[in-house]
């Protein structure tokens, strides 16, 4: 499935050269095609290098999607940076992007060793919530945080929908209608304040269902300058629909496909369109 949708990548992706949006063109320019050596970049090296000389074993709870790679759950650590951490290119990207959009607060769902956390995390004047369901695999993106001294990342252990249902305020009446002591009627406005998130990483359950799901409850949680980022958007035949369905959603207003990250933009100010982007 991935062969046939890269070649089509391929055949439709462009570089920054004919991109008619300035806010994209800029993105593309400054960002994806950013060569400058941070130094940022050696502290994930390092902790990808750390994790995969770990070969200790341990037991994992996938509540995704499964694995193409592993026939047991029982897994090395090292085996797992290999085949399930984000490649070093990736994790480049994700710590530049942060950087130009001047992302403060972020969200990620599926810490997974902590590579990906380690990357939103690398600048140290943001902040990240990074959910993982797996506790055996949490415990070692824990560990390994703490090694490096990222202490802006706060990792929290659960299923992603029960922890999602704390952070997103549940909509209500702007106000409500009562009497005072006299009889009087008043209005009393509710208080509660959406938390929002200026960048979040979707790396956990790669079913169309479950991607869907997390888009449609995280909506409220995203404000102009935004941006969703979907890892995996041509992993399967499914991944592609709910890619295709974010896409055409009315508060989407721009999105990029990488071919391995799907961004997700929702400047009103900006006419809707889709750019197939090579990274």
């Amino acid at each position: 499935m991935q062969l046939k949708s890269y070649i089509k990548f391929l055949l439709k992706s462009q570089n920054q050269h004919g991109l008619h949006s300035p806010f994209v063109y800029d993105l593309v320019t400054n960002c994806f095609y950013d060569k400058r050596k941070y130094k940022e970049y050696k502290l994930l090296k390092q902790y990808r290098k750390d994790l995969l000389k770990n070969n200790t074993t341990i037991q994992v709870t996938d509540f995704g999607a499964g694995s193409r790679v592993f026939t047991s759950n029982k897994r090395t650590i090292s085996a797992i940076a290999k085949n399930v951490g984000i490649p070093k290119k990736r994790a480049r990207f994700l710590f530049r992007l942060i950087t130009y959009l001047d992302c403060k607060n972020n969200l990620e769902l599926g810490t997974s060793l902590g590579i990906g956390a380690a990357a939103l995390a690398a600048d140290k004047k943001s902040n990240l919530v990074s959910i993982e369901g797996c506790p055996q695999t949490a415990e070692v993106a824990r560990k390994q945080l703490k090694k490096f001294n990222i202490k802006n990342a706060n990792l929290i252990v659960g299923e992603f929908e029960e922890i999602l249902s704390k952070i997103v305020t549940q909509p209500e009446e702007k106000s409500k209608t009562s009497k005072d002591s006299q009889g009087h009627q008043q209005q009393t406005k509710n208080n509660k304040h959406q938390t929002t998130f200026d960048l979040i990483y979707f790396d956990g359950h790669h079913t169309k269902e479950a991607t869907l799901k997390y888009f449609q409850q995280l909506l409220p949680t995203a404000h102009n300058n935004s941006v969703f980022v979907l890892d995996d958007i041509h992993w399967s035949a499914e991944m592609e629909e709910a890619w295709e369905e974010i896409k055409a959603h009315p508060e989407v207003r721009v999105t990029i496909d990488t071919f391995f990250l799907g961004l997700v933009f929702f400047r009103k100010e900006q006419v809707k369109q889709h750019f197939t982007i090579r990274l």
